[in-house]
This record gives C-alpha cells, structure tokens and sequence, in this order.
C-alpha cells in the first residue's frame, strides 16, 4: 500500500479539496492510504476520504510527516503551498521539502504536478 501525505497552507485548500474531489473515484480505488495535517486532514474527510491526521502544520503537522518520510513511510507528499505568504513555520516546511529531496520522494507543490504524480504511483 503507498501512503501520500496531503499538506496544503490555508490560501491553497480550495485548491487541495478541488484536486481530491476531481479525483475522487481513483482515491477511493486505489490502494493509498493518506495522511495529513490537522486542518487539511479535515478538508480531506469532508471531500470524502479517509484520512489519518496528525497535529496542523504551525504546531508540529509538517515535522511528523517530515519524520514519517524519513523513515520511508510516506511514499508522495502534496504539499499545496501559499507562496505568497508568510508562514511562521517556514523552517519545518523547508526541512520537509529537503527531506523529500534526500530520500527522493515525489514533492506536488500544486495541483498540475500532483496529477502527475498521482498518475504515477496508480500506473505501479
């Protein structure tokens, strides 16, 4: 089973439950488990999914999934991000982001990569 990890800052969730809902169906197939943060994680169970959520990302969300990829638990991460405002967790993101890139895991910052990225792990 691969597990992807759904991350998306508040100005981008529209965004993130756009992309599950457009995708719904193939979610719901496919062999995936999902995690998220606090709030997001919400957004995903309202779109309709499970979902297993950890803390929100300024009180810790990012950093357990950032630890749970280290440890090769997370097999995509889709991080929608704001990159037009500021986040005072920016330093977990950031470690985050470099963690994907150290253990070559798959990084959707927006929707179009994401549907690559998903496209990918159902064609495995």
């Amino acid at each position: 089973m691969r597990t992807i990890a759904l991350i998306a800052h508040d100005g981008k969730k529209a965004d993130m439950v756009t992309f599950l809902r457009n995708n719904l169906t193939l979610f719901k197939r496919a062999d995936i488990a999902l995690v998220a943060t606090g709030t997001t994680g919400g957004h995903v169970e309202q779109a309709g999914l499970t979902v297993q959520k950890v803390l929100s990302g300024p009180r810790g969300g990012d950093a357990q999934i950032a630890a749970r990829l280290a440890v090769g638990e997370i097999d995509a991460v889709f991080f929608f991000r704001d990159p037009l405002d500021k986040h005072p967790h920016e330093p977990d993101i950031a470690m985050l982001m470099r963690l994907c890139d150290v253990h070559n895991i798959p990084l959707a910052t927006n929707p179009a990569t994401a549907e690559l990225v998903f496209a990918g792990l159902l064609a495995e």
